[in-house]
């Protein structure tokens, strides 16, 4: 299905019951719920929707050209380490941008977040000058909603095989995917060690799954998008039902500026630019932002007001605070043999031994999961994959670059950020994007423990490629950050309306009609691997709307 697709067409002076802006990870996940529950719903989404047939595997095309995610030439963004600092032009995060979102080009890692994640501050207790915090909710409330996440969206996976892997109520949907050979080379040196890999539980379908064709193993998953509709993203499941309902418009190239109050501080729907560049207002009785923890946070600092003059739902001043990338070590290995680990799906074994450390133990706080894969495409491989220790050009580069190839293999490790009010998402109103608004500002460093994780991630995996007897191995620098993948935390959740933007029930504290519905409301980062929690928030997000819609308290 793609925007020629018939569906339901709303005018902008319809009053939509629900106007959603991002239909991504979680926004397209309301919008199908939503939909199904009788309610008419409008999507906003800046990017295109693009049919299957339209993905390609150019590598140039898809990465220097932008064709899924946010382009840094037409979406400009400066970065600083602090608020002291000069912020300077540079690109500073990448997301999805199209119908779909990240989860049309992500690696399809689907983890849940484990009983610690919702709990830290009461269990490990407050950490100087960060604001590690407790969830408002529990796992144990969120689990239904994983449950229904990985039923709905089709994950593969086996569980009951990691003795670290959070209770669940029902098993996933499908068996995982066929092993690779960097998951048997990390998974007997692993266990080689004391640790306990297991299937990697993915967002992909590796048999036939709900009208589905499964995985054809073509080799590019992050950052292309499936022509098999193989991995489980929106784009295939939640889109094409929300908008089977009769009920639900998504409307693409809409690039929203700006969210409109009545008199009484009450949303009213957004105002945003077409295709054309022409500016309109879709009213709404109720307006969800799902965006990301950069352009939510930007949305809301862009929809001042006299009644909110600091930006729209930012009474307690934390709209934009609490940035959090998680943080993302890698270590490789040459092997004797060829692995072609080019081929297929990125990951096929995890393990979470290092999940929840203890911090009088290892001397900082911090924990997180770790991967074995392949990292780069064939470019990025010649610029980046090659060791240091060899040629970098002539013919001994070129016989280098064949070898390295088609033997190398990484151990990637996903670790915890802490929240930090000074890394914020702000504006920048010295940069201006395609459409004349602010620039986003991005300030971040990454705390002191964060580094130390990383160091302590690294150090495991060379353990790990020493322990599989590699030719050469060799480890990235640990270094600050300033460039994100996952952005989360921007909008956190909370009881308190002075410390938190949105409630248990992702409604802002401050507009009784506007819900944020993304990773900014995440309190704490989790070990790394953020997707599934934001998509099960989603499902939970769309039960609470529907209840409080229907006895009329919106």
């Amino acid at each position: 299905m793609s925007a020629a697709s018939p569906q339901r067409k709303y005018k902008l002076t319809d009053q939509v019951d629900f106007l959603i802006i991002g239909c991504g990870a979680s926004g397209s996940v309301l919008a199908r719920e939503l939909s199904r529950n009788g309610f008419s719903v409008v999507a906003l989404e800046q990017g295109p929707w693009l049919d299957r047939k339209q993905f390609s595997h150019d590598e140039y095309r898809v990465a220097a050209q932008s064709l899924l995610t946010n382009n840094p030439q037409k979406q400009p963004t400066t970065f600083r380490k602090t608020p002291n600092d000069k912020a300077k032009k540079q690109s500073a995060f990448v997301y999805g941008r199209m119908v779909g979102g990240g989860t049309v080009h992500f690696t399809a890692n689907f983890w849940r977040f484990h009983e610690i994640d919702f709990i830290e501050a009461s269990k490990k207790g407050t950490i100087a000058r960060t604001g590690l915090a407790d969830w408002p909710i529990t796992y144990t409330d969120l689990e239904p909603y994983y449950t229904k996440a990985e039923w709905d969206l089709g994950v593969s996976g086996q569980a009951g095989v990691s003795p670290f892997d959070p209770p669940r109520s029902k098993p996933y949907p499908l068996p995982p995917m066929p092993v690779k050979s960097s998951g048997v080379i990390f998974e007997q040196a692993a266990r080689k060690l004391g640790y306990h890999p297991f299937p990697a539980p993915m967002a992909l379908i590796s048999q036939s799954y709900q009208g589905r064709l499964p995985c054809a193993h073509c080799g590019f998953c992050a950052g292309f998008g499936c022509e098999m509709g193989a991995e489980s993203s929106p784009l295939p499941t939640m889109v094409p039902q929300a908008v089977a309902t009769g009920r639900c418009e998504i409307r693409p190239h809409s690039y929203v500026r700006k969210i409109e109050l009545d008199s009484k501080g009450r949303a009213v729907g957004a105002v945003y630019f077409d295709e054309s560049g022409k500016q309109s207002l879709q009213h709404a009785k109720a307006v969800i932002v799902s965006c990301n923890g950069a352009e939510t946070p930007r949305l809301l600092l862009m929809s001042k007001s006299n009644q909110f003059p600091s930006g729209l739902a930012n009474s307690s001043g934390l709209v934009g605070k609490y940035l959090m990338f998680n943080t993302f070590p890698i270590t490789g290995g040459l092997f004797e043999h060829q692995l072609n680990e080019y081929k297929s799906i990125e990951v096929t074994r995890i393990l979470q031994d290092f999940y929840e450390l203890d911090a009088q133990k290892v001397g900082f706080y911090g924990g997180g999961g770790m991967d074995a894969r392949f990292v780069w495409t064939p470019i990025q491989f010649a610029a980046f994959g090659i060791s240091p220790h060899v040629p970098q050009w002539g013919s001994e580069y070129k016989q280098a670059l064949q070898k390295y190839f088609t033997r190398t293999m990484y151990l990637t490790g996903h670790g915890t950020s802490l929240p930090l009010e000074t890394n914020s998402i702000t504006l920048d109103e010295t940069v201006k994007d395609e459409w004349g608004l602010p620039a986003i500002c991005v300030t971040y460093k990454d705390h002191p423990d964060d580094l130390a994780n990383q160091r302590f991630l690294v150090a495991r995996s060379m353990e790990i490629l020493e322990t599989a007897k590699v030719l050469d191995r060799r480890s990235f620098p640990v270094e600050e950050q300033n460039y994100g993948f996952h952005l989360l935390g921007t909008c956190r959740m909370g009881n308190d309306p002075k410390s938190s933007v949105i409630n248990a029930e992702r409604r802002s504290h401050d507009v009784p009609n506007l819900f944020l519905c993304d990773g900014s409301s995440l309190v704490t980062s989790g070990g790394g691997q953020p997707t599934e929690t934001i998509q099960a928030l989603a499902f939970r997000a769309s039960d609470r709307i529907t209840a409080l819609a229907k006895k009329g308290e919106i």
